[in-house]
Order: structure tokens, then sequence, then C-alpha cells
């Protein structure tokens, strides 16, 4: 009687003490994403659209927390802590701040590597920019599970500028790809790398006197009250990938890991859409509020021809002219 009294009370403390393990596997897993922007950008749209996608594809419990608004800092590090693993589980993230992990990663949102926002989609649906992604995944341990972006890049400045003669040795903010640096600099501007969140500050301070970025972005971040002028030269089509770090995946389910990498294609088709669709529409109602002001540039093909042998030097060097290539057959 005593021994099953024993017996009986070992088993209840064996399973007490099992009990938080099963409570720890049964928790629904708890993804973490993070962008730099507020709920109404294109960018915010898409990973909210990848959380509704993953949810409905997955079916069963799992949890998702969007840190907005830069709260988690910027994109370059939202990038470096997928890649540890930590942090981050998903973001969108400029293939400019890849160049780390990836010489190839700026190539795909280059200047000039697209004709247009159709030319752009065209060469996603195809499948063109799928080499790059599984360099970046094999050397950063991050997985490129859609394509975003779309918007059209335009120069933003202090001053009303419409030819390559008046933009010659214009102090302008670049991304920190030194692809972009090279470009503009061949261009006639004296470029310069600054932090994306410092932009407005430097331009009121006189530290550059013009940036580029699409529609959306210059809302955002209202750099039409330093920077009201809208040079539109139409020098790149964004592309923005949406980013997962595999040490998460590893960590998944193998159906949760499918829910994400279906979910990522269908949330960056989606964001396209919102990004190209709004883009114009964005820069004509700030325009018919008296916020900038758009300028007709006149020299679009002569920077472009400025910047073509700088574009071949770069695909020679990152080996990528075989994609330079077939991206332009599109």
């Amino acid at each position: 009687m005593e021994r099953r009294a024993l017996l009986k009370g070992v088993g209840a403390l064996a399973a007490t003490v099992a009990a938080p393990a099963i409570v720890r596997a049964q928790t629904a897993p708890t993804l973490v994403g993070a962008v730099q922007f507020g709920d109404a950008h294109p960018f915010t749209q898409g990973l909210l659209k990848f959380e509704e996608r993953v949810k409905a594809l997955y079916n069963k419990p799992v949890n998702f927390t969007l840190h907005k608004d830069s709260s988690l800092g910027l994109e370059k590090q939202y990038f470096e802590y997928m890649a540890q693993g930590k942090n981050v589980d998903y973001a969108i993230v400029s293939p400019a701040h890849m160049s780390t992990f990836s010489k190839a990663a700026p190539f795909i949102d280059a200047p000039f590597v697209f004709r247009d926002f159709a030319h752009m989609e065209a060469v996603v649906n195809k499948g063109l920019l799928n080499p790059i992604a599984d360099e970046i995944e094999k050397k950063a341990g991050v997985r490129l599970i859609g394509f975003g972006g779309g918007g059209v890049r335009n120069l933003f400045a202090n001053k009303a500028l419409k030819n390559v003669a008046e933009i010659k040795s214009l102090k302008v903010r670049v991304q920190g790809a030194p692809i972009w640096s090279r470009s503009f600099a061949a261009i006639g501007m004296s470029p310069t790398v600054i932090a994306y969140n410092e932009i407005y500050n430097a331009i009121q301070n006189n530290v550059i006197s013009a940036a580029e970025n699409e529609a959306a972005g210059i809302e955002q971040m209202k750099f039409f009250e330093v920077a009201p002028n809208v040079l539109m030269t139409q020098h790149a089509v964004s592309v923005r990938p949406i980013c997962f770090s595999m040490k998460t995946m590893a960590s998944l389910p193998k159906d949760l890991q499918d829910a994400v990498i279906q979910a990522g294609k269908e949330a960056a088709d989606y964001e396209r859409k919102v990004e190209s669709g709004g883009d114009s529409e964005i820069l004509a109602r700030l325009e018919a509020a008296g916020r900038l002001k758009r300028i007709p540039f006149e020299d679009r093909p002569t920077m472009q021809k400025l910047a073509e042998p700088i574009m071949q030097a770069y695909a020679k060097e990152i080996d990528a002219s075989g994609i330079q290539t077939a991206i332009a057959g599109v």
C-alpha cells in the first residue's frame, strides 16, 4: 500500500515537472517584424498582408509583433538582426543594406537597371532576380521571400533644377552601396552617404542640398518641408525584398515554413501594386496642396548614358553581367 502511494506520488511529481515543457511545446510561435514607417506606408501594408496570409495559410495559432516607425532602428540593423537570428524575424530591407554580405545585392535596386515599373514587374515574375536572392541566402542566412517595391525614385532638392548641367556638383545623399555613389558621381553630382533618418536635418542644415526617394518615402518623412522640388529624373524603380531570417525559419514547423514562403510572395505582389499604384497620386496630391513642386527633368537619357559605363563595370565586378544582360533583354 505504501509502495503504491509512493509510486503514485512520484508519478504526480513527474507530471508536474513535465507540464511546463508540454505548455511550451504547445505555445504558438511568435514572429517579430520591423519597419521604418507607419501604417500608411506601402511597406507596412505589405508586412501586414504578410501576417494576414501566413495566418490564413498556416491555419494554426501563430502570433505576430510588428515594430513600426523605426522603433527597432533602421533597415540596415534589421538585416543584421535577421542574419544573426535575433530581435527581428522578418522585415522589408533595401538591397543597398545587404552589400556587406553580398556585393551583388545592390545591383537589383541600382540606377537605370529598369526602364519602368512594368519592366521591373516582368523581371520579378520571370525569376531573374533569384540568383542574387540565392547568394544572399547562402552568405547572409536571410531569405528573400518576395520582391516588393515598384516605386519610381526621383531626386528631391532645395532648388528647382531641370537638367544635367544644373545638377553638376549637387550635394546629394545616396544609399550606402558603392554603385550609388559611383553612378551619381559619373553623372556629375557630389554624392555622400547619410543615414536615412538624418536626411531631413542634413538638408535643413545645408550639409546636403538633395536626396532621392520614391513618393511614399518623401511623404512619410516629410522631406518636402526642406526640399520641396521633386526633380522628375525617374532614375530608378525600387526593389524592396521581404526578408526572413533563416535561423528563425529552421526553428519553425515545416507547415509554417511553407506558409511563410508562400505568404512572402503573395504579400510582395500586393505591396508592389500598392506602392506603384500610389506613386504619382501621392506627388499629385502633395503638389495640389502646395507642399511640393514637380520639376520636369530634361536629361534623363543623358544621365543614363553617363552612368552606363559604371553600371557595366560594376556588373562585371560582382559577376552579374549575365543577370544584367537578361534584365535588359526583357
